[in-house]
């Protein structure tokens, strides 16, 4: 009788145990507490989610996901976008199903049906959603041959499906997942039962999505929905989902009067309004003088450039797809620039560069224009043409650890001061296409961590999310509603100094490749200030509010004294207005709190009599009353600390 093949699993805690080979994680759970049994959702070995019923066939890393792993909601969502997917066919038998992923937050799956799903269907779809849980079918992985898989599909008229799997490469190893009557194709992985999901969920809303996100397909309907453990989780989240639609910044926008876009100028592109374009202004400066601080000289580019420098950077290459039309003018192809990387290296190479002038560091608020598709464009968050607070950090080898560790020093001041305390990073490895030497990649991937250990940064490996011609650090802010938005990005990038052939004279007298490093803070201009107007609602902290103050005087014999404490603050480089209009102090107070103006200053006859100022604080309330001088020195104060 031969010896029973083993398998060696090391758990978190460094812990090596044997088990037979094609032992599941629900055994092993076994021998675990009641309570963290609960608690499992699905495994991980080595780098594969594996469900609970799943045989273990190898040795590796072994550890059990619950729903505070990344994965483990991972798993929960996708089980609950394939409950969604029977309950709509058990009402719409005719419906066919296209993908069905998790997302940040929930789940969506796209459906072809000749009716329209309305949130008047939600009710109905939950209710079937929820007879599933109860009848608790065990979700069944199967592996089927290529032709098994085509031939099962086309029975049940899937067309959707068949396509999927036709455009799979051969030696793909298919795989559907079934629970009752209700068989999908699927990678998974997946909970072991319908039961597991429970039934806090909710169907959100429904959108148009074309097939595969190419415009060229049929629309789809995008149902999304949610779903948590429990109820309370549930709750909290639907609570999050009114609070966001109240800071919606496209809303908000209008209301403040910030920004619009125009179908007359075209989608995606962004017109600031004087207010908007005043905290624009602040940011700007604030970015500037940072910079300058920390070794920086800024740039100005031109916004075309010749096609040639797009192809010689790659661009045309791995970008096309991305990038608007070129023109031609006098028999020459010109390009309006996608990114600004090309410009600052031509800069660079417009001299002969010295080890000695090196770290050299150009910044720039470059605007860049990009063809995004029509469905994804999204008020400021995605756009057509937009302003990168961009830099690139040409180096020596030597220096470039000590360079990205400056870059991370910043980035963390800069969403400090903005007031992000929060943020998820990200160590994004090398992408399946890619340029340059594997030797490289390596060497860039390893300053970029070697920096982060050196900040005592916590990150994630992203594997395969680097760009094309390097790995990089991102940065995800988390707002006050803990939503997650990638800003800053540090990429570290050997070939593009190798494709302009720059060179800098080393220590030894002989020419040298120098490391360029991209990096970008706010990300993009526009971006940024959508993400601010949601984190705070539109009422920004006083050093960023358009209008920091508003003057209110009651009756028209108060004006000249308004007049002359509006100069006054207007002097100070106060951002303050008057209202002169005839209308009552009541309604010009609460007009002054929907366009959520940091401070009112209310002047009436003792006002005037008195020599001094009442004065109201949107979030403290009345005041009371101040000297024009102590009102000045309190903005001041507040305007420097930047609260």
């Amino acid at each position: 009788m031969s010896k029973q093949e083993k398998v060696r699993l090391t758990f978190p805690d460094g812990s090596v145990r044997e088990y037979p080979k094609g032992t599941t994680p629900q055994q092993i759970l076994e021998e675990m507490s009641p309570q963290f049994r609960k608690k499992v959702l699905a495994a991980k070995l080595n780098d594969s989610i594996l469900e609970l019923n799943r045989p273990i066939e190898e040795d590796g890393e072994f550890r059990f996901l619950t729903w505070e792993d990344k994965e483990g909601k991972y798993v929960f969502w996708h089980s609950s976008a394939h409950l969604m997917a029977q309950a709509i066919k058990r009402i719409f038998p005719q419906a066919k199903l296209g993908i069905g992923p998790p997302i940040e937050d929930g789940f969506y799956y796209d459906i072809e049906l000749d009716r329209p799903i309305t949130p008047e269907d939600f009710e109905k779809i939950e209710k079937e959603m929820a007879r599933i849980v109860e009848e608790d079918y065990p979700i069944i992985r199967k592996v089927l041959p290529r032709e098994k898989a085509l031939e099962f599909f086309k029975q049940i008229h899937e067309d959707l499906k068949i396509e999927l799997i036709n455009d799979l490469p051969e030696d793909e190893v298919i795989t559907a997942y079934s629970q009752g009557e209700f068989t999908d194709l699927c990678r998974g992985p997946h909970l072991v039962s319908t039961g597991k999901i429970g039934k806090n969920f909710k169907l959100l809303s429904v959108a148009g999505a074309y097939w595969r996100g190419d415009e060229k397909n049929k629309m789809l309907q995008r149902v999304y929905a949610t779903s948590y453990p429990k109820k309370k989780m549930l709750e909290e989240h639907l609570h999050r989902i009114e609070e966001a639609k109240k800071r919606d910044h496209r809303k908000l926008g209008k209301q403040l009067d910030l920004f619009s876009i125009q179908e007359s100028i075209g989608n995606g592109l962004i017109l600031w309004h004087p207010k908007g374009a005043r905290v624009r202004r602040i940011m700007e400066e604030f970015w500037i003088n940072e910079h300058y601080k920390h070794g920086y000289e800024l740039v100005y580019t031109p916004h075309v450039a010749k096609l040639q420098l797009w192809e010689t950077s790659g661009h045309t290459g791995f970008y096309r797809e991305n990038m608007f039309p070129p023109m031609v003018m006098d028999d020459v192809e010109y390009q309006l620039k996608p990114m600004n990387c090309p410009f600052h290296i031509t800069i660079y190479k417009s001299h002969l560069r010295s080890y000695r002038d090196l770290p050299m560091r150009f910044a720039e608020f470059g605007t860049v224009y990009r063809y995004e598709r029509s469905g994804v464009l999204h008020g400021l968050m995605r756009v057509r043409g937009f302003t990168q607070d961009d830099a690139h950090i040409f180096c020596t080898p030597d220096q470039l650890t000590d360079e990205i560790v400056k870059v991370l020093d910043l980035v963390i001041y800069i969403l400090q001061t903005f007031g992000f305390n929060e943020y998820d990073v990200y160590l994004s490895t090398r992408p399946e296409k890619y340029v340059g030497t594997l030797e490289n990649w390596d060497a860039a991937t390893n300053a970029l961590q070697n920096a982060l250990e050196v900040k005592g940064l916590e990150y994630e490996i992203d594997p395969g999310e680097g760009v094309f011609y390097g790995p990089k650090i991102d940065i995800k802010i988390r707002d006050v509603l803990g939503r997650s938005w990638q800003c800053s990005t540090v990429q570290v990038d050997f070939n593009l100094p190798e494709r302009f052939d720059m060179e800098y004279i080393g220590e030894d007298g002989k020419p040298h490749r120098p490391i360029m490093v991209h990096r970008a803070l706010f990300g993009s201009l526009e971006r940024f200030f959508g993400i601010l107007i949601e984190h705070y609602a539109g009422a920004f902290p006083l050093w960023l509010a358009p209008v920091q103050v508003t003057l209110l005087p009651i009756a028209d014999r108060h004006h000249n004294y308004a007049h002359r404490i509006y100069q006054e603050l207007r002097n100070a480089n106060v951002r303050v207005e008057l209202d002169t209009r005839n209308e009552k102090v009541g309604f010009k107070i609460r007009e002054a709190e929907v366009n959520k103006i940091p401070y009112m200053v209310i002047i009436g006859d003792k006002e005037v009599e008195n020599q001094t100022l009442s004065v109201r604080h949107k979030g403290e309330g009345d005041l009371g009353s101040m000297t024009l001088d102590e009102f000045r020195d309190r903005l001041l104060h507040e305007i420097k600390l930047k609260k």
